[in-house]
């Protein structure tokens, strides 16, 4: 868009993002309210003060031409001297004037001054030494609307956005989300080539009025030619083409090279994966694909914690060998050790393998054999168990995913003096709906998870039945800095007596997991009768409640506020007698690349049997839930 343009001028859509420069003189007051709650001048605290002053615009306007400014991040960046602050001063004037123009803004002005001179009029080389003061002072003017907004020929399932529409706001972000769904329409019905085919965009400014026409040009229907591949060197060629699943012959499909990224993705083989389509088509419409990888070092180690004042501190670490024959094979050994400090009877530890195979039975499935030991010594019983299993996962695409296994599990338990054994067979199997914005730190969307667990008793002493939990999470954000988070989890065990249901199948409350502020599994059931009277235990039914208000105050730092609840049930189908719990706090949020740093301080409200035991402190990393 190279400058101003006169009333009528033309606008192309492949300079949309070009760089008219504007300059002019406004003045704006600043908010009395800038710096509340992290939404700080930006030169606040630096020798540079940097003052914005947009006429007239509304928050979300001032923040966007705040964050699109170089000025911005140069100060962010600490660099300040006079030849920083000139370069991102005259790169802002297109910057801004992009952005206005995405917005619909076609007339604006605006004018950046150091120290009181206009910065497009500073040569590059007459930069100042330093800079001490620096106004963007913009004035967008008034929005242009559309007098017409065309676009075709376009397929019956493309979705127009709905902005781009006659007497609608005319901006030119709103003309390239147009041109794009038209574009991504035809290449989901296999049109791999699809492209504008001209454009005809014109701004009248007297009438603030802009006439826009879109020609696209779908060409042929594609299919997938041969996929080329470049860059391995340990993964064997023929399982990366198992793994990824590239569908030769068949119709072109956007989608498909997603989903063949993210199971190449899955694997953790690879630090970067390119898919490059080919600029020209081959013999009967084909297109050949070129795959280009980066495999990462095949041992990787990890280490996790989480502290709390009365359960005591828990430390974990990994192990894992990516790529262990060369078939995408991956060997991972985890183990944790927990209760540290805390003055129960002993630490627990527990220990872990697992060896997974992807592409098997199919590119979606995931084939492992899992086996681990753990030793529990807790204030009501002691368990000693081991388990090992074979198992298929199925990861259909980011949202659903499945599985199902087969495991023998033993468990030893010592209850008051009294040590009973548990031998089953189960078949567990779990489903999983995740529509989340991100797994570590959501902001909106929800998940469910499902668990059915048949078992079979192979003993005398073990009881044969089925084990079933449901979890669903829900969250909602209200702009950039609110979010409510909500979590109900419901279990229980149909089939056998409590006496005779391995106890690792049962039921507790209380803990960080379940209803903070309440002590580590404190409200259970006491059901089975022991030497000296009834023995504590899980129970066979539960329901815990979580709901937690988080609140983004600065960059990396947040609060929280929450209340949970929890209830335990004697018998399957949540029948027979019931005890329950709760407690709330707050917290504390540190938000880092791999999940925010969490700390919460809770206090029981009450329970029925009585668990009070004061204020819990829980210190770990990733949200509650």
């Amino acid at each position: 868009m190279g400058g101003w343009r006169p009333a009528g001028a033309a606008i192309t859509l492949a300079l949309l993002c070009g760089t008219t420069l504007a300059t002019g003189v406004v003045a704006q007051s600043s908010s009395p309210f800038s710096g509340l709650f992290g939404d700080r001048d930006p030169g606040a605290g630096t020798p540079v003060k940097l003052d914005f002053q947009i006429a007239g615009a509304d928050k979300a306007m001032t923040n966007r031409l705040k964050n699109a400014s170089l000025l911005t991040g140069a100060l962010k960046d600490k660099r300040f001297t006079g030849q920083d602050i000139l370069a991102a001063a005259r790169a802002d004037y297109a910057r801004l004037l992009g952005n206005l123009y995405d917005a619909g803004y076609y007339d604006a002005v605006i004018n950046i001054t150091l120290d009181g001179r206009e910065a497009v009029q500073i040569a590059p080389l007459d930069a100042p030494q330093t800079v001490s003061r620096v106004v963007v002072a913009v004035q967008p003017g008034s929005p242009f609307h559309f007098s017409r907004a065309d676009i075709g020929p376009v397929t019956p399932d493309t979705e127009i956005p709905r902005a781009y529409r006659k007497g609608e706001v005319g901006g030119t972000g709103t003309i390239k989300d147009a041109a794009r769904a038209g574009v991504d329409g035809w290449r989901m019905a296999g049109h791999a080539k699809a492209d504008i085919a001209q454009t005809d965009i014109t701004a009248d400014h007297p009438s603030r009025l802009v006439d826009s026409r879109i020609a696209l040009a779908p060409g042929p229907v594609v299919s997938f030619g041969n996929l080329r591949v470049n860059g391995l060197t340990r993964l064997r060629e023929s399982r990366l083409r198992e793994i990824a699943g590239f569908p030769n012959g068949d119709r072109y499909d956007p989608e498909t090279l997603d989903a063949m990224r993210k199971r190449l993705r899955r694997t953790g083989i690879f630090s970067a994966i390119t898919l490059t389509e080919a600029d020209a088509l081959g013999p009967g419409n084909s297109m050949d694909v070129d795959l280009t990888v980066v495999e990462q070092k095949p041992r990787r180690v990890g280490a996790g914690f989480e502290i709390s004042n009365h359960d005591g501190a828990a430390i974990s670490g990994y192990w894992i060998h990516r790529n262990l024959w060369g078939g995408g094979e991956r060997l991972r050994f985890d183990g944790k050790m927990s209760d540290i400090g805390s003055g129960t009877s002993g630490r627990d530890y527990e220990f872990t393998t697992r060896l997974e195979r992807p592409a098997t039975f199919g590119r979606d499935f995931t084939a492992y054999a899992t086996a681990g030991v753990k030793r529990e010594r807790e204030e009501d019983y002691d368990s000693d168990s081991a388990f090992a299993g074979l198992g298929l996962d199925y990861y259909r695409n980011d949202n659903v995913s499945g599985g199902a296994r087969i495991e023998y599990r033993y468990q030893k338990v010592t209850e008051e003096g009294v040590t009973t054994e548990f031998r089953t067979l189960a078949l567990p199997l779990t489903g999983t709906f995740d529509k989340r914005d991100s797994d570590t730190d959501p902001k909106k969307g929800y998940w469910l998870n499902a668990e059915l667990t048949p078992f079979k008793g192979l003993d005398d002493q073990t009881g044969s039945g089925m084990r079933a939990v449901l979890e669903g999470r829900a969250y909602h954000s209200f702009g950039e800095r609110f979010t409510l988070a909500g979590r109900a989890r419901a279990g229980t065990v149909l089939g056998p007596d409590i006496e005779r249901t391995p106890r690792e199948y049962l039921f507790y409350s209380g803990g960080g997991g379940t209803v903070r502020g309440q002590p580590y599994q404190s409200l259970g059931v006491e059901v089975i009768q022991g030497p000296d009277g009834p023995i504590k235990t899980g129970g066979m039914s539960v329901a815990i409640v979580n709901a937690e208000a988080r609140v983004k105050v600065r960059e990396k730092i947040g609060l929280a506020v929450f209340a949970d609840a929890g209830k335990v049930w004697t018998d399957g189908s949540f029948k027979g007698n019931s005890g329950w719990q709760s407690g709330a706090g707050v917290g504390l949020r540190y938000l880092t690349p791999i999940g925010p740093i969490r700390l919460d301080v809770a206090a029981p409200l009450g329970s029925k049997p009585d668990t009070n035991d004061g204020v819990q402190l829980y210190l770990g990393l990733g949200q509650s839930f």
